[in-house]
């Protein structure tokens, strides 16, 4: 089939090159000239484990390609994904402003074409979104809804990291819409994909995402207050929670319940923002929800507390991005405690491989100067730096690479682990503190 993709970010890129592996023809489209080049020649504008291999083989075949005419793009497709972002705005709203905007390129586009065309809602929305969307489209295009064009909401449960994995090995694919033929085309897109296909109705579907990263975001501040109260008694909170997750019936399933650092990233912290404020609107009192990211904050704090009581001036970091193998830096929690030890004094290295400041674009490099304006300074090429520099590392992501570098620091050197890196001789360290075991 002939697709097209609007907005080349995660969700977009991933998207390109799995749909592509499984057959289809793909233009990926982007206001951002430099990610339309690095995918015309075979690059992918993102770090995600195994996207660069699939995008250069798919454009090598002839798969895939990117521009910035929108016109082209739907002239040239059958369905068009639209994978742009959705921030939160200062209210906690969500900011469906690029969303809307591409909606009414793409109307604009359709007023020049006969055939019928689906537009796919990938982005996290609000519900009501589509129905919108729907809206837009018919009062810039002049088409008619359910005969000309239609629209299905399409929910992705992509983690980054393992984006590649999670497209190909879904719990499900999720489709909601009221037109059975676009449904039907969108289904065929994921013909070769192992998982069960649902239909709902738009609201559901369009709810479903903020649901999903409200709870994930739970378990992961329950499993870190776990871990917290398990170091004051002495219980070790890993092999506990390894128990506990042993109950697939009541306990659901062991994904994030492991104790360690804060959350960050682009979605858990906007959807449960955006989740709160939805029940706000509805004059709802949600205690729970409305304290997880308060405990996420805390879980900060003390990982900032707990670096001032070692009294070690010289830090080096092994991690910058909110999750291993990724470059995203957006609303990465070690950010925020790298940018308030720098105000304090302290002399900060970091070391993360997949971040390379030249490589970042658009709202992720955005993010990190603004926070950070000076970070080229406290970044390492090398390793070796940091292990002959520092007095104390904080490990901050569980690479393969950050384990096999743990064994060579000095005995004298502190090492703050905060995602239980495994690692030769680590018992025998009496510098070796964990974070929340």
């Amino acid at each position: 089939m002939d697709i097209s993709i609007f907005g080349l970010g995660y969700v977009g890129c991933v998207g390109l090159g799995c749909m592509a592996s499984n057959g289809h023809h793909v233009i990926g489209v982007d206001i951002n000239e430099t990610k339309v080049e690095f995918v015309n020649q075979g690059r992918s504008p993102i770090v995600e484990r195994g996207l660069d291999r699939i995008i250069e083989e798919q454009r090598a075949s002839g798969r895939i390609s990117a521009t910035t005419d929108v016109g082209y793009a739907v002239a040239n497709s059958e369905v068009s994904f639209i994978c742009v972002g959705t921030p939160a705005g200062p209210t906690g709203h969500l900011d469906h402003g690029a969303l809307f905007g591409v909606m009414e390129q793409i109307g604009a586009a359709l007023a020049q074409k006969a055939a019928f065309h689906v537009l796919v809602i990938r982005s996290t929305v609000f519900p009501g979104t589509a129905e919108r969307a729907c809206r837009v489209l018919q009062e810039f295009s002049g088409k008619r809804r359910g005969t000309d064009f239609a629209v299905v909401v399409n929910p992705e449960f992509l983690r980054e990291g393992t984006a590649v994995e999670d497209y190909f090995s879904p719990p499900y694919t999720l489709l909601g819409g009221d037109n059975d033929a676009a449904v039907d085309r969108v289904r065929s897109i994921y013909a070769k994909i192992d998982a069960p296909i649902l239909t709902t109705d738009f609201r559901t579907a369009e709810m479903i995402k903020h649901v999903n990263n409200a709870f994930h975001a739970l378990k992961i501040t329950f499993a870190n207050e776990v871990g917290n109260i398990c170091k004051g008694l002495g219980v070790d909170s890993h092999r506990l929670m390894d128990i506990f997750c042993r109950d697939r019936k009541l306990n659901i399933s062991p994904a994030y319940l492991k104790p360690g650092f804060a959350y960050g990233g682009s979605c858990l912290p906007k959807d449960l923002k955006a989740l709160n404020i939805l029940a706000h609107d509805l004059y709802l009192e949600t205690p729970v929800l409305a304290n997880i990211e308060k405990s996420n904050e805390l879980q900060r704090q003390r990982l900032l507390s707990l670096i001032l009581s070692l009294d070690r001036k010289k830090l080096g970091f092994l991690g910058l991005s909110f999750k291993a193998g990724t470059d995203d830096l957006r609303n990465s929690p070690i950010v925020d405690v790298i940018e308030q030890l720098i105000g304090k004094g302290f002399q900060v290295r970091i070391y993360d491989r997949n971040v390379n400041l030249a490589n970042l674009v658009g709202a992720n490099r955005a993010y990190i100067l603004q926070r950070i304006p000076l970070i080229s300074e406290f970044l390492s090429q090398r390793p070796e730096e940091i292990i002959s520099w520092c007095e104390a590392v904080v490990v901050v992501n569980k690479e393969k690479e950050f384990c096999e570098l743990l064994p060579r620091l000095p005995k004298e050197t502190a090492i703050l682990d905060l995602v239980n890196a495994p690692f030769s001789g680590r018992e025998a360290r009496d510098s070796y503190i964990g974070f929340a075991w």
